[in-house]
């Protein structure tokens, strides 16, 4: 299953959950109404009025049960929509700091911007739950814009590099696959159910401290049947959650070993689960609410209602030559923990078991055929976790280290802009000081000899680096800086591909993560057809000769539109606005017009066999601004 398979089954999934809410909650209203019949069948009516009331008290019912799911369910959306941090931040998730001192925590950021470079995604906000010392992770948000990735305290402090690298890459499967934007709307739906359970609860409660019991039997029976049903609705529920969340849970460990090429990283990380004592359950919280989005089983659920499959089958899924008495053996060298020391590498699994690790099979290696490239969308291989792995190590330590910094991230896309004005510098800077003030273009230039001293490869992954820091400044700060970039691209009359790319990937992250959960998913391909063949015309242009790029237009065009009579057109000079309106338009297309659109689009691009490097930053962009995330072209 390809990422626009993954794409479209999320979004029946995503219909599924609606239906499936809709039925309990009418399941839950019509139990409500069944007592509130009986109520005054059997029994007086709750006002004593008589049996002639009993149809106005159950629309009352009706009414007051449908607001309290909806209001509950409503206000739980809207906090969602902080961002994944938000979910972290409310399980007592701390962020990660800018320079962190401790070993694990420098080891996470390290294994989660390697995965986002090799993805070709922004870095997500990272979190850690410090008071737990089970082995579980999540991710959440509603996009790659807003995402957040949290570990427990046990996550860092009992798995290698490997098993981390490991867990960390199952996660971002749920980023690139769609599964968060799932796991989210599913959370804030459910606690709807949940929140009549506790208000039939809290009317109990109340109803010790006053009226006779004979006036209070009818609001008694009512209020208990509301608590009932209610937490019936959350048992409900988590069969959704568990009908949902396993299978994705196998998808995402299969990803996790093509990611990384080493399954013994996953397997170690399952068996650590199965037979440490702690496991992966979350004791300083409640997990009820993201048990869904969880790595492992958090809760401890039955088998009807577990959210994941069994530990011994996911990794019988992943190795099968998986014996469970390794875990006996495991369980009993877990005191060797006690003794590791903070700044150390904790021992693998395979190793304290004396077993072999090898690598799986070595990924393909770069693609050279436009159905491959269409294959890696949101499908990074061990080839580009190595690239993303030794272009990070190679970047200076204080341009990565001012990316992490929330005062000075900024800084660091501009110097990409001021490393590329060339003569234009001294208009640029002084553009810079107009609109974000002279501190700002002094730290920036600073900056500006370090970042001349990059491959251009390594331009875009520092910006994804940047990027969460920059996120936290506030909003009319924001605002200022992606007018300051548009600004700063246009000061010479001519924009070229990585300036506009830049621009835009900065500005469409900002604007998604201010404003995330918008469903974009609605167009087809033949109601897009204008803004198609300039992206393809865009394209072509910039791969080389005039007589070259008409012959890859027709290439890509015939891939896309094979009855359409459009002709290449050479580029206007107003080429950038142009294409930023088309792509806006673009992201609106369903899952499978997008694959269709992405095949034409590396069609075009490797219409020769060869990528030129415009060439290859105007695909990655056009990935990005139709949210199919492409990993680094590795030609």
């Amino acid at each position: 299953m390809n990422f626009f398979e993954h794409q479209a089954r999320a979004r029946s999934n995503s219909r599924w959950i609606v239906v499936l809410f809709i039925m309990s909650t009418l399941v839950i209203i019509a139990a409500i109404n069944v007592v509130v019949m009986a109520l005054f069948v059997f029994g007086e009516s709750p006002d004593g009025s008589g049996a002639e009331n009993m149809a106005p008290a159950m629309i009352g019912a009706t009414v007051i049960t449908a607001l309290i799911i909806g209001l509950g369910s409503l206000y739980k959306v809207l906090s969602l929509r902080r961002g994944g941090g938000s979910v972290a931040r409310e399980l007592g998730g701390t962020l990660v700091p800018e320079d962190p001192r401790d070993f694990h925590l420098k080891r996470l950021r390290n294994v989660v911007e390697e995965m986002s470079i090799a993805s070709g995604v922004p870095v997500p906000e990272i979190y850690v739950l410090d008071r737990e010392a089970g082995i579980n992770a999540f991710a959440a948000g509603y996009g790659t814009a807003d995402a957040a990735i949290a570990v427990t305290r046990g996550t860092l402090d009992r798995l290698s590099r490997d098993e981390l690298q490991a867990v960390i890459a199952h996660e971002f499967s749920h980023v690139l696959n769609g599964d968060m934007r799932l796991n989210v709307r599913l959370m804030g739906l459910i606690f709807g159910l949940l929140v009549l359970g506790i208000t039939g609860r809290k009317v109990l409660e109340g109803m010790r401290h006053g009226g006779s019991k004979k006036d209070g039997a009818p609001i008694f029976a009512i209020a208990l049947a509301v608590m009932v049903f209610g937490y019936l609705g959350v048992f409900l529920g988590r069969m959704i959650k568990a009908y949902v969340s396993r299978q994705r849970e196998f998808l995402a460990d299969a990803s996790a070993v093509q990611f990384t090429r080493v399954n013994h990283g996953l397997t170690g990380a399952l068996m650590k689960i199965g037979a440490f004592d702690a496991g992966s359950k979350l004791t300083d919280v409640d997990g009820e609410e993201v048990a869904h989005m969880l790595f492992g089983d958090g809760v401890g659920y039955s088998a009807p209602t577990a959210t994941h499959p069994p530990i011994a089958e996911r990794i019988r899924r992943v190795d099968p030559r998986f014996d469970p008495a390794q875990l006996l053996k495991l369980k009993a060298l877990e005191p060797r923990f006690a003794g590791v020391d903070e700044d150390a590498e904790p021992p693998a699994a395979m190793a304290l078991l004396a077993g072999s690790h090898q690598r799986n099979a070595e990924a393909p290696k770069a693609a050279t055929a436009p159905q491959r490239i269409v294959a890696q969308v949101a499908t990074p291989t061990l080839a580009h976790v190595e690239f993303a792995t030794d272009l990070k190590s190679g970047l200076p330590p204080v341009l990565v280290a001012a990316a992490h910094q929330r005062d000075r991230a900024i800084d660091v896309v501009l110097a990409l802009l001021l490393s590329r004005a060339g003569e234009l510098r001294p208009a640029s800077e002084k553009l810079i000081s107009e609109r974000l003030g002279s501190t700002r273009r002094d730290s920036a230039s600073s900056l500006v000899s370090l970042v001349a001293d990059l491959q251009p490869g390594a331009y875009m992954p520092l910006a994804l680096i940047a990027l969460p820091a920059i996120k936290r400044r506030p909003e009319p700060e924001l605002v200022a800086i992606t007018d300051c970039l548009d600004a700063l691209i246009r000061a010479d009359d001519r924009i070229d591909v990585f300036e506009f790319a830049l621009a835009r990937l900065v500005r469409q992250d900002l604007s998604e993560s201010r404003h995330p959960g918008n469903d974009r998913a609605s167009s087809k391909l033949h109601q897009v057809e204008t803004e198609a063949v300039l992206l393809l015309s865009v394209l072509a242009a910039h791969g080389g000769t005039a007589e070259r790029a008409q012959r890859a237009f027709a290439a890509g065009l015939t891939a896309l539109y094979p009855r359409s009579a459009r002709r290449f057109t050479a580029m206007a000079a107003h080429w950038p606005e142009q294409l930023d309106k088309a792509l806006t338009v673009l992201d609106k297309l369903i899952p499978p017009a997008k694959e269709s659109l992405v095949l034409a689009l590396a069609t075009t691009a490797m219409f020769d066999g060869g990528l030129t490097v415009e060439e290859a930053e105007l695909l990655r962009l056009a990935c990005a601004a139709l949210h199919c995330p492409l990993p680094p072209v590795l030609a």
